[in-house]
């Protein structure tokens, strides 16, 4: 068993098979499973990188080896930055990061709001501003800036979710004219809340399970990492988790499919604007970029 941290945006499969070979002590051949150290889940796809914080912990397991919490209860990776969280960990309840560790997570990176779920983005605009200015290295500006933008993630999702909700009272009416109502089934099962032996037969978390299952279009509601963990478990494993029927369950799959789809998407277009800012900018001469940063720095005069 191996640990090893995500330093940068390029890791994938095949950069992992170069280090196991040259530096792990595994054989070219050896079956090997790779997990996020945090909760097990396994790494399969290769735009799973994509939507990584940097130094995200791996594990490299043998083929009889199995993922098992931390000792710790899994919290000791909060340590970060030299910043101590003793009385802002993670609220295991509630599954929510505390507001430093979100703070963190944007400072290493600003696409990382992309992959937050709705109580992390609520969690961050309701800090202070000048606390949150402070923990980023910001302008007050700026910050009060940076939580207006997370603000306007927050209502477009939320408009999204109106819009979807419209158009099932639709279809819902059409069924209905149809004679196949069928939504009340489901909603009697959509408010029984699960104890904790179902966490840990599932592997979510109580937060997670309640959205699921009593949230409308909970796909916006949740993290992309959540999201990807609804995705990889698959229909069968997902209808025995929720209780609910196989349509109902290939729907959220297929709903979580494209959210997660959309999301990466994003992800891959500011990667590569990033990539196109750093190629112009290691094209220009010295002087240009002189010029460049003059031009952007100096306010324009009047006519």
């Amino acid at each position: 068993m191996f640990f090893f941290s995500l330093f940068a945006n390029n890791t994938n499969v095949s950069v992992m098979i170069e280090l196991r070979s040259e530096f792990l002590g595994f054989t070219p051949h050896d079956p090997v499973t790779v997990v996020l150290e945090d909760d097990g889940t396994i790494v399969e796809d290769e735009a799973y990188f994509w939507c990584l914080p940097l130094n995200t912990k791996f594990m490299l397991l043998h083929e009889k080896e199995t993922w098992s919490p931390l000792l710790d209860g899994g919290t000791a990776w909060m340590a970060r930055d030299s910043v101590m969280l003793e009385s802002d960990t993670v609220d295991a309840a509630h599954g929510s990061a505390s507001w430093l560790d979100l703070a963190l997570q944007l400072k290493r990176d600003l696409a990382s709001i992309i992959l937050m779920c709705e109580e992390d983005l609520e969690c961050l605009v309701g800090v202070p501003c000048p606390e949150l200015a402070s923990a980023l290295g910001f302008q007050e500006k700026k910050t009060e800036n940076l939580q207006e933008t997370l603000q306007r993630v927050l209502d477009r999702r939320e408009e999204e979710r109106q819009s979807k909700e419209l158009l099932q009272l639709f279809l819902k009416a059409a069924e209905k004219e149809d004679g196949q109502p069928q939504e009340e089934a489901w909603r009697q099962s959509a408010d029984v809340p699960d104890g904790m032996e179902v966490d840990q037969a599932c592997g979510f978390t109580s937060r997670t399970l309640m959205v699921l299952k009593g949230k409308t279009s909970p796909e916006t509601r949740l993290s992309t990492e959540d999201l990807q963990m609804v995705v990889a478990k698959g229909a069968e494993a997902m209808q025995q988790v929720l209780g609910w029927d196989k349509v109902r369950t290939s729907t959220l799959l297929q709903d979580c499919e494209s959210e997660l789809k959309r999301r990466l998407q994003q992800i891959q277009a500011v990667q590569s604007m990033r990539g196109n800012m750093a190629q112009r900018d290691s094209s220009l001469p010295p002087n240009d970029k002189n010029d460049e940063e003059s031009k952007a720095t100096l306010p324009r005069r009047g006519k």
